[in-house]
């Protein structure tokens, strides 16, 4: 019996923390340690390159009629060509990465979200800079949720810290309650942010109130709830109105000296870093890969590219004519420029904006120190495309005065006649009197032109599949060749990646993969 007791009394060993073993937990100390941990939760938004290039304009422009996949052929980027030609199935590594890069961001907001509010305040961090702090986790949350509903439909939600299979194998929620969340979250963030004003210096790029209350707008107009985005939209042009104004000259948003500028709602940071490499493996550089992958392949340019997300004709050809965008946007290259490797499909157009900015201000390119350290920020969301959301949600409350209004703001920026009063081509035909809606929906399209929209846009619009046809129709007979039909209510989705669904047995697939 004495023994019996002996060893009952000496079991508290088996309770203790294993030696060398450090938890979680221990990381959340400070509030230093705070801040380091919410700076990485933006970070998985500037990946591109795990074990393909994945970057969001694969989705939002190639798979539009703004862009062709580009490339040295059909067969660089396989993935992509099956995005461009709606011939995607289930390994499509785009979708793969995309889809896994955005869980990993919510991982670490979860485990942000799940600690710092158990931390005290100290010298690095006071009850105000705590609050902003999880607001920027509640507005990333919901930025990385957004980025895969509207591309995958409903998919898991989960809010806290999976560690272990078991937690993970869950069914798909539904695309409304993924909506639903992503509202909560912006809300959440909203009351906690700071505004613009108030996020310089070094905080400059972070989450801010009026980030949140224009992502409300855009989710609500995604929701077609449109009485709610125009309400967030009120609120957004009062409380925000001293923090953003368009930018002069339209062309200055793509340059290195516009990055963060009075326009930029929310852009996603790239650095220059020394020892940025190709390596597999997200988080090989803090730079991007954006410029590399769309500069002109041509060695006649100064900087040789690899020439991808090119510019269509279409594109080009619904500009007005005396529509400053059209040249801010694509380089038609000429004959001292023109390369034999940058013609693709009947294309040789090339996307300003991304690939071929100038720091300078003349010529045609920017010189990297090294292809993985682009620098050059990616704008996510611009005042001018508050404006035309918010005219959007007025006109579709009854409001047109108004929706005509923030029209008409954004085409005086580049000293285009008002609404009504113009026509402008599409796939080739005048419209010569374009109602509101077709003025609104050719205005995105010119004004947000190669940013990553169009695909996302005649998707919550309901068009893709009218769009996308009469766009295919009209291809040069190459790209036409390579083509597969539209199938309406299968494409307006990526697949549900394979390799996901064999981690998690209650993940369905979406219709017609």
């Amino acid at each position: 019996m004495a023994l019996c007791l002996l060893g009952f009394s000496s079991c508290d060993w088996v309770s203790e923390p294993t030696p060398g073993v450090t938890q979680l937990s221990d990381y959340f100390v400070s509030g230093q340690a705070c801040i380091y941990n919410v700076n990485a939760n933006y970070v998985p938004l500037a990946w591109e390159f795990n074990n393909t290039y994945y970057s969001e304009w694969f989705i939002g422009d190639v798979m539009s009629d703004d862009a062709l996949k580009g490339g040295q052929n059909i067969s660089d980027m396989s993935a992509a060509y099956e995005l461009e030609n709606f011939k995607s199935n289930a390994d499509n590594e785009i979708a793969e990465e995309f889809f896994k890069a955005q869980y990993e961001g919510i991982a670490r907001c979860n485990s942000s979200l799940t600690y710092i509010p158990t931390v005290a305040c100290d010298s690095d961090m006071n009850e105000s800079l705590k609050q902003r702090l999880l607001g920027e986790c509640y507005f990333l949350r919901a930025y990385y949720y957004f980025r895969l509903v509207r591309t995958y439909g409903g998919v898991p939600l989960t809010l806290a810290i999976e560690n272990s299979d078991e937690h993970w194998n869950r069914a798909r929620s539904s695309a409304e309650t993924i909506y639903a969340q992503i509202i909560s979250d912006l809300e959440n963030a909203e009351s906690r942010l700071w505004n613009k004003s108030e996020t310089g210096g070094a905080d400059m790029g972070r989450a801010t109130k009026g980030a949140a209350q224009a992502m409300l707008v855009k989710v609500y107009m995604y929701m077609h709830d449109y009485a709610k985005a125009k309400e967030w939209g009120d609120k957004f042009l009062t409380d925000q109105a001293a923090q953003y104004s368009l930018t002069p000259v339209f062309a200055d948003n793509f340059t290195l000296a516009g990055e963060n500028n009075e326009e930029s709602i929310f852009e996603i940071q790239y650095a220059n870093e020394a020892t940025s490499d190709y390596n597999p493996g997200n988080g090989a550089t803090r730079g991007t890969f954006t410029q590399v992958l769309t500069r002109s392949r041509s060695t006649n340019m100064g900087d040789e590219g690899w020439g991808f997300n090119k510019p269509t004709h279409n594109l080009y050809d619904e500009y007005e004519p005396t529509d400053p965008r059209r040249d801010a946007t694509i380089i038609l290259l000429d004959a001292d420029h023109l390369g034999d490797q940058d013609t693709y499909l009947g294309t040789s157009y090339l996307n300003r904006k991304s690939g071929l900015y100038n720091a300078e201000g003349t010529g045609y390119t920017y010189k990297n120190t090294h292809n993985t350290r682009g620098v050059l920020n990616n704008k996510q969301f611009r005042l001018a495309d508050l404006y035309l959301l918010y005219a959007e949600a007025c006109m579709e409350t009854g409001d047109a005065g108004t929706a005509t209004t923030y029209l008409n703001k954004v085409r005086a920026r580049v000293g285009l006649p008002s609404y009504p009063g113009y026509s402008f081509k599409v796939n080739g035909e005048e419209l010569t009197s374009p109602t509101l809606q077709e003025a609104l929906r050719h205005e995105r399209r010119m004004e947000l032109a190669m940013e990553g929209h169009r695909w996302f846009d005649l998707c919550r619009w309901g068009v893709a599949y009218e769009v996308m046809t009469a766009y295919m129709a009209l291809e040069s007979p190459e790209a036409k060749a390579e083509m597969q039909p539209f199938k309406k209510g299968v494409h307006e989705l990526l697949p549900i990646p394979n390799k996901q669904r064999q981690l998690n047995s209650l993940l369905d697939q979406n219709p017609g993969y």
